[in-house]
């Protein structure tokens, strides 16, 4: 007998769900909120509607947004303390995937003590976090579903990998209206993630048909939205379509995880500050190509939900129109970049493969492999 699950958080969708940002506080038995977020997402002005809103609920609020792009240990551990020196009893983060990682650490230190290193890896959080509302301002990390936390491991130079249903947020509110304001910059890598997330749910040792049809609807939308999204970043249909599809991508990969592409860029995000959905975009086709022998036949799926014609080929040509078609999207969306372009040298390898091979996502990959095959993979990447 098979049996999977599959754990998702309530979700909120539509444009001016924001608006519910007060009353999903006040279900969720919060009187006070610690409100992460960043200078970007201050800047834009979402923090001060989110404040709006919650305090027309009659909650208060503390705001945190002492964290950087790749957030650190270091700065979950300040978020903690305040959080602990507020008194607040229910957290809410408003951003993209780092205000989201960052307000889920704050969540355990704050609840079950020690420093965040114990618990990286799989269900090692024992006890009950304090409870979640989650509004991205992005449409790539699918954090505000996931059953993730990533952050960096100052010392070691590495991200962390988090894992356990703890995570999954009370509520998820995706309001797209709050994805306009990303520059084309980040709606081309934040899109390009969650393209990442489809893809590599999909092919996923743990995947199952719940999460396959979450991972190829992910994969249809970005194919088919992520190119209009960074042309023109007031097409709001094609903001809408990009986050339903990190919305989507998160289902899938909360509860498929992730492959190899996602065990090396946490090295490299850790070692070198880029966004993670760049990295992502110069390892994710060199993985595919790794990967292919393994799953043609999910290869070849994934050809066809990005709209590529297959009729008449076998399936191992099929399969290789899907990591063609990868290539020209990171082409298009203006993403295509070796390593070695960020600054990676060959002398990073050995200790960035090192560090991958024991990552929790490689795990799940559909092809074993070894510390020289993710190697010989990272002097292709650069």
């Amino acid at each position: 007998m098979n049996i999977s699950k599959f754990v998702a958080p309530e979700i909120i969708f539509g444009r001016g769900s924001l608006s519910q940002l007060g009353e999903s506080v006040l279900r969720i038995g919060a009187s006070k909120v610690f409100l992460v977020s960043d200078a970007d997402v201050i800047k834009a002005g979402w923090v001060d509607l989110a404040v709006h809103y919650l305090r027309a609920a009659g909650l208060e609020t503390e705001i945190f947004s002492s964290l950087t792009t790749n957030p650190k240990d270091c700065e979950v551990t300040e978020g903690a303390l305040r959080y602990q020196a507020s008194g607040c009893d229910g957290i809410v983060a408003v951003g993209g995937g780092s205000p989201t990682d960052v307000a889920k650490a704050i969540a355990i230190l704050a609840t079950n003590g020690g420093v965040l290193q114990d618990y990286e890896g799989i269900n090692k959080i024992r006890l009950p976090l304090p409870p979640m509302v989650i509004a991205p301002t992005t449409a790539g990390a699918g954090s505000e579903v996931s059953q993730f936390t990533i952050i960096v491991d100052t010392a070691r130079k590495l991200k962390m990998s988090i894992i356990s249903k703890s995570l999954v947020p009370d509520i998820a509110i995706v309001d797209p209206e709050l994805v306009q304001t990303m520059d084309v910059k980040l709606a081309a890598a934040t899109g390009l993630d969650a393209f990442t997330h489809g893809i590599e749910s999909y092919v996923s040792l743990a995947a199952t048909p719940l999460t396959d049809i979450h991972a190829l609807k992910a994969i249809q939308l970005v194919s088919r939205n992520l190119r209009r999204a960074v042309a023109d970043r007031h097409d709001m249909e094609a903001n809408t379509n990009m986050s339903m599809a990190s919305l989507t991508a998160g289902l899938a990969f909360s509860n498929a995880i992730l492959g190899a592409t996602h065990a090396m860029t946490h090295q490299v995000d850790g070692m070198i500050d880029q966004h993670h959905g760049e990295t992502n975009a110069s390892i994710l086709p060199h993985v595919m190509e790794y990967n292919l022998p393994a799953c043609p036949e999910k290869f070849r799926d994934i050809a066809v939900a990005m709209g590529e014609d297959v009729t008449g080929l076998d399936t191992m040509a099929a399969a290789e129109k899907a990591v063609e078609a990868v290539r020209r999207l990171i082409q298009d969306i203006g993403l295509a970049k070796g390593l070695g372009e960020i600054g990676l040298t060959e002398e990073f390898i050995p200790l960035l493969s090192e560090n991958a091979v024991k990552d929790a996502c490689l795990v799940t990959n559909p092809r074993p492999a070894s510390r020289e095959d993710i190697a010989a993979i990272f002097r292709k990447c650069l």
